[in-house]
């Protein structure tokens, strides 16, 4: 089952199956410095038990599309505008009475940094059994079971023990475990998590990521999965969107994406990471420049000033003309599908264009 409505219009309703719709989601934060354009009109849906992988550079908009979803932004220095529904809740605009009630009950995040998320002052079973007792109103008692056995679920040996820890006292692997807990302790339908395998070890991220799957599995959670590693993608990802600067570029089923990408930003993401059935003499090309200012986004497409292929498009298309967002299995390219598929694929030298270095 697809997480994808046909189409990409911001006005389109829901999908049937969808326990997350966003539609046109846009957030500008206020600076000193003038207006930052955060997330430019995203939309998706994604059904429960789909895991959902969101890419893209540092600063492509990934974590406020998250943060947003929970309705954590600061309203005095932050607009967000669009539709987030959650189950057909209304979750934009929400009262913080009715977003606190949602968040651990119904949605749920782990953050990246686990050490910073948690808290010094308390035991790690005490922040585990704290949104359990007042989402479900249970008593000290039957919330420290619980955190116990949510601690035994993700692994963490003698929980029993454990739960009356510190987080300091915890490794990286076990702290993001117990943030897992944390965020799973209501069965929440979805599961938001940025980045929970950053600074691990590759033996611990394998583990991370074969948990997630594992509770995705037992609880029929909705994940997003914000990353900028694509194989932490090609892993558990059922579907993917690849950002840049604050609009999705690309999206569809993840391993399609993969292995036939059609933007140019994306083919350049792929470019990057090493390959385990690739020469080991081959150099990796990195993505040209460096990622726009979101005070002052590029017109037109915005990848097209480190883009190698605008001399393909032609004239200043690329500049001048914004490309319509993806609906489906697409890309926000000027380059039809075939172009690129024939153009990434190798067979056909890109011609020189204005992004060209």
């Amino acid at each position: 089952m697809s997480t994808w409505t046909k189409t990409a219009d911001p006005g389109a309703p829901p999908g049937a199956d969808a326990f997350l719709s966003v539609r046109d989601l846009r957030v500008r934060f206020s600076t000193e410095d003038g207006t930052v354009h955060a997330v430019d009109g995203i939309s998706f849906d994604l059904a429960r038990g789909r895991t959902l992988g969101v890419v893209g550079e540092s600063g492509s908009g990934k974590s406020v599309t998250g943060l947003s979803v929970l309705g954590l932004h600061d309203p005095r220095t932050t607009e967000v505008t669009g539709r987030i529904l959650l189950d057909g809740q209304e979750v934009t605009g929400a009262r913080e009475k009715t977003l606190e009630r949602l968040r651990g009950a119904r949605m749920a995040m782990v953050f990246q940094d686990s050490l910073t998320a948690l808290s010094p002052y308390h035991t790690v079973g005490e922040q585990i059994a704290e949104p359990y007792r007042r989402h479900t109103g249970a008593s000290r008692r039957e919330a420290r079971r619980r955190a116990i056995e949510m601690l035994g679920r993700v692994g963490i040996p003698s929980p029993r023990l454990r739960a009356d820890d510190y987080p300091h006292q915890f490794s990286g692997g076990m702290r993001q475990r117990a943030m897992i807990a944390m965020a799973l302790v209501c069965d929440p339908g979805l599961l938001i998590a940025d980045e929970p395998t950053t600074a691990l070890d590759v033996t611990v991220q394998a583990q991370i990521l074969d948990l997630l799957e594992d509770l995705r599995q037992e609880f029929g959670s909705a994940i997003v999965l914000i990353t900028h590693d694509l194989g932490v993608v090609a892993e558990i990802a059922d579907d993917v969107l690849v950002m840049y600067a604050g609009r999705v570029v690309e999206r569809g089923p993840a391993a399609e994406v993969l292995r036939s990408p059609r933007h140019p930003y994306t083919r350049g993401l792929l470019g990057s990471v090493p390959r385990l059935d690739g020469d080991v003499e081959e150099d990796l090309v990195p993505v040209p420049g460096s990622p726009p200012s979101l005070l002052d986004p590029p017109s037109g497409c915005a990848f097209h000033p480190r883009c190698a292929f605008t001399g393909e498009v032609g004239g200043t298309r690329c500049a001048d003309e914004r490309p319509k967002p993806p609906g489906g299995r697409g890309a926000a390219c000027h380059l039809t599908a075939d172009r690129a598929r024939a153009l990434f694929a190798g067979r056909t030298r890109p011609r020189p264009g204005r992004g060209d270095s």
